[in-house]
């Protein structure tokens, strides 16, 4: 009886290029998806919450919050004011409802920054205002050193308790980046009890601990 044979076949051309073509498309998929989930967590009504992984590199990450659906203006914005929420949680949607019932069309700051209770610890919301580079909501007591400021909202009451770790370094890296972009010098970067008769944003804010983060910028 004659030995069999196996015949062994090379996959066309036409074969090649078709799985080489679907084995690139997937990879791009799976690039788009991780994108995806480190960058815009969420899009809401109040805006776009971005993931803290979104701002662990520095470098990369935050700058996300310059994408903005207006053009960004530059040259619109004089200082960044830093304010507390003076709840122990909240959300863009919770703060923006409360906003609403004194007469505002919605979240009136530029940002909120988590503290795991209502938002991600360290999660950054970037609100409407900031979206469409708006004005936000006149801060209460403010004085004339500042025409046009950026609004930053950490959640919590730092007058009853420590914002949590993240909070501070995911505001820091935010404050940097915007100071860097917009040339807003450091001496223009206040807490909100710098400019108004208040508290805010309270005396547990570790004033310290964030000039050190910011560094010489």
């Amino acid at each position: 009886m004659p030995a069999k044979v196996t015949v062994r076949t090379n996959p066309s051309v036409r074969t090649k290029i078709v799985w080489g073509a679907l084995a690139a498309s997937m990879t791009g998929l799976i690039g788009l998806l991780s994108i995806l989930d480190t960058g815009h967590k969420s899009l809401t009504a109040s805006g776009v919450s971005l993931s803290p992984l979104a701002s662990i590199n520095a470098d990369r990450g935050v700058d996300a919050i310059f994408n903005t659906k207006s053009d960004l203006q530059s040259t619109n914005w004089d200082s960044i004011v830093i304010v507390h929420s003076g709840s122990p949680a909240g959300s863009a949607e919770s703060i923006g409802a409360q906003h609403k019932t004194v007469g505002y069309d919605g979240l009136s700051y530029h940002f909120l920054i988590g503290n795991g209770t209502g938002m991600g610890d360290g999660e950054i919301h970037l609100g409407n205002r900031w979206l469409t580079q708006t004005p936000g909501a006149q801060l209460a007591g403010l004085n004339a050193n500042t025409s046009n400021p950026i609004e930053i909202c950490l959640i919590g009451n730092g007058d009853r308790k420590p914002f949590t770790n993240e909070q501070i370094r995911y505001l820091a890296q935010v404050v940097i980046a915007l100071s860097e972009r917009l040339d807003i010098p450091k001496d223009r970067i206040y807490l909100h009890e710098d400019l108004a008769p208040t508290t805010s944003p309270g005396r547990y804010f570790p004033r310290a601990n964030f000039d050190e983060l910011l560094g010489n910028i």
